[in-house]
């Protein structure tokens, strides 16, 4: 039987990919500390879904903390490891940068010296589109430059990257990065632009479109992320054959090290976004236009050739379609008739 150990599964990519691991009969290790960077009743509500499937096992475990996580990897010697915890958010990383450090830099050594230790098969890690920054040239390729960051959340991501890429050539660990684009969908974490709009609209109370809304993100369903999901877990990353020093190749290595994006390849503007989610509502939206954000950047779009050369996969949910099944959860979660 798979085992496989599921970071961050109270958290909202996790909760889905633990659920789908799940119902293929996978056996999954959850390990999340359930902070309360926002709302610890949705996490658990999350978990509660997932607690009563065999071949479940929730930990409460701060992937800070060296000696415990130590001992979790040697007392459940996990096949292959998905690291999907990490203190998210950009704005956050402004008023607490200690909380990203302490996540997503030294849990994610712990997770390197488990995986080490306990000859993990493949460790699949969550990286973002943010770690692009200044880089202005889209559709962003893992080909591309990341060396300019502009938050410290996205300098934490790419230093995980970094960090990968060494112990997949000191150690011959397999570990595959996945750049992640705005993710959104049911259970989707309350600090991201949906569920605040969501929220708002249905009170009648105003919602803030940074940089007067003229902004555009590649808005990526979480159906669509699982699956690229599954399919990258299954296949360890692979030494690339051909990789030279001369001229090397940033997505792929003398090792076994690979960097993939997920995103759904059609930018979307934050006025198409706010439109098709009023008329997923039936309301309309209080608009108040206001300055760019430190951190932020105009636009993310997403280059899958590399996820769709080597895995056969496209994300291909469409913003209607995803942001009316949004709705619908919202709706259902919170007990909204209106």
């Amino acid at each position: 039987m798979t085992k496989i150990m599921v970071t961050g599964t109270a958290g909202f990519i996790g909760f889905h990919l633990a659920r789908r691991l799940l119902e293929q009969s996978i056996d999954v290790v959850g390990v999340d500390n359930l902070n309360s960077y926002y709302d610890v009743k949705l996490k658990k509500d999350r978990l509660a879904q997932l607690q009563d499937a065999p071949g479940f096992q929730f930990i409460r475990q701060d992937i800070s903390e060296r000696a415990e996580m130590a001992q979790l990897f040697d007392e459940q010697q996990c096949d292959k490891v998905v690291h999907l915890a990490a203190q998210a958010g950009v704005r956050y990383s402004l008023e607490n940068p200690y909380a990203y450090t302490d996540s997503n830099l030294t849990g994610f050594i712990n997770i390197l010296e488990g995986c080490r230790a306990t000859r993990v098969s493949h460790l699949v890690y969550a990286s973002s589109s943010s770690v692009y920054g200044a880089n202005a040239r889209t559709p962003f390729s893992v080909q591309d430059s990341v060396g300019h960051p502009v938050s410290l959340y996205a300098a934490t991501k790419r230093a995980n990257e970094l960090m990968a890429h060494s112990y997949s050539h000191l150690y011959d660990l397999p570990t595959t990065g996945l750049r992640f684009f705005t993710v959104y969908g049911p259970w989707g974490r309350p600090d991201m632009a949906l569920y605040l709009f969501t929220q708002a609209i249905l009170a009648g109370e105003p919602i803030q479109l940074f940089n007067e809304g003229r902004m555009k993100r590649d808005f990526t369903y979480i159906d669509d992320v699982v699956e690229g999901l599954l399919r990258v877990i299954d296949q360890p990353a692979q030494a690339n054959p051909d990789w030279s020093g001369d001229d090397p190749n940033p997505a792929s290595s003398s090792a076994p090290y690979r960097l993939y994006n997920i995103g759904n390849q059609n930018p979307v503007s934050l006025d198409e976004f706010v439109t098709t989610l009023e008329t997923c509502l039936g309301k309309t939206a209080i608009k108040e236009l206001t300055a760019m954000q430190p951190g932020d950047v105009l636009e993310t779009s997403a280059d899958t050739s590399g996820l769709a050369a080597d895995f056969g996969f496209q994300p291909k949910t469409s913003l209607a379609t995803g942001i009316q099944r949004y709705v619908q959860w919202y709706r259902d979660y919170h007990g909204h008739d209106d």
